[in-house]
């Protein structure tokens, strides 16, 4: 009996564990450029930030910039508006990452907050020159 309780209890740790792989959808809207740059400077920031990443970038139109991440089979596809005030990560579309109902796999997440972490150092260090 004891080894069906133990079998039924590592059986439901295991499903739980399995349903954190998808979270909500993480945009980064509106987030402020704290420093006194031109919009040419924040671009370049965020080019240089996106490119260390291994992010694909093209341009959209004057004021946003599309990028692409690819990893084995997966993708990701983003907007990033920004202007002098401020800048956003806008989720466009996925490949293989579980996107339904507003949800995507955790992997997404991080590859976005991981992006904006290295966009606000890129700006730190385009206002310091």
């Amino acid at each position: 009996m004891k080894a069906i309780k133990y079998t039924i209890s590592i059986l439901l740790v295991v499903l739980l564990a399995g349903c954190g792989r998808v979270q909500p959808i993480m945009n980064v809207e509106n987030t402020p450029v704290a420093y006194n740059l031109q919009s040419d400077e924040v671009k370049a920031a965020i080019v240089v930030a996106a490119t260390n990443r291994g992010w694909i970038i093209s341009n959209s139109t004057p004021t946003e910039l599309t990028a692409k991440l690819m990893s084995r089979d997966h993708s990701a596809e983003v907007r990033i508006p920004y202007s002098e005030k401020y800048y956003s990560i806008i989720y466009v579309g996925s490949v293989n990452l579980k996107a339904g109902g507003g949800n995507i796999h955790r992997n997404y997440n991080r590859w976005v907050n991981n992006l904006n972490v290295d966009i606000q150092k890129q700006l730190a260090r385009a206002s310091v020159k």
